[in-house]
């Protein structure tokens, strides 16, 4: 796991209506912590994200939380670990790319669907090839996978534009996954690039 510094993690706000969602954060945490890997997050203490990086924190690993001024009291912002406030919630999502090695997508709502989308939009135009998982905790984003093969069926998604992402059931299975593929990925590679108005 060596070539995986920081993992940027998409999650939920709240804790869900499956216990399973939050043992699944918890053990992610642990996992990070365990294999020296940095966590970037929505900077938050409640739901899935507090969960998560609690679980870091209490077992002795880095997090850095990434919010932006305007939600500090509405996701009671983490008072441990690193906590970085920016303007807006352009600034937060550059600065969460530019953190991490790659991403994960736990449970989540519409913020974490959007910004799962978004990466999986930079990828498909070109901008990086930093890994994208869909940790899909008792089937979770089992309807996203299905709307997304039936873009690609009614070519919405256009041959030469796939949408390349990893899919792990189980969060023990989280970190091979992500390990492999960034073995295949030269560093240079995983930078942002200015996107060619001709791909959109």
């Amino acid at each position: 796991m060596s070539n995986i510094r920081k993992i940027c993690v998409y999650c939920g706000s709240g804790p869900g209506a499956d216990p399973a969602f939050v043992e699944a954060a918890r053990a992610f945490g642990k996992i990070l912590a365990e294999n020296k890997i940095g966590l970037v997050y929505g900077g938050g203490s409640v739901g899935l994200m507090g969960e998560l990086a609690g679980a870091i924190l209490d077992n002795g690993g880095e997090a850095v939380g990434i919010i932006p001024k305007f939600l500090i009291n509405r996701e009671h912002a983490m008072t441990s670990g690193e906590i970085v406030v920016t303007h807006d919630m352009h600034e937060r999502k550059q600065l969460m790319f530019d953190h991490a090695d790659a991403f994960v997508a736990l449970p989540g709502g519409v913020g974490t669907l959007e910004e799962l989308v978004e990466q999986m939009t930079w990828a498909q135009l070109g901008q990086h090839k930093k890994p994208i998982l869909i940790a899909n905790i008792k089937g979770f984003w089992n309807l996203l996978c299905a709307l997304l093969d039936h873009m690609e069926e009614t070519q919405f998604i256009r041959p030469g534009l796939a949408v390349k992402y990893l899919v792990a059931d189980r969060v023990e299975d989280i970190l091979p996954n992500i390990a492999a593929a960034l073995a295949a990925v030269p560093e240079a590679a995983k930078e942002m690039k200015t996107v060619d108005v001709e791909q959109m």
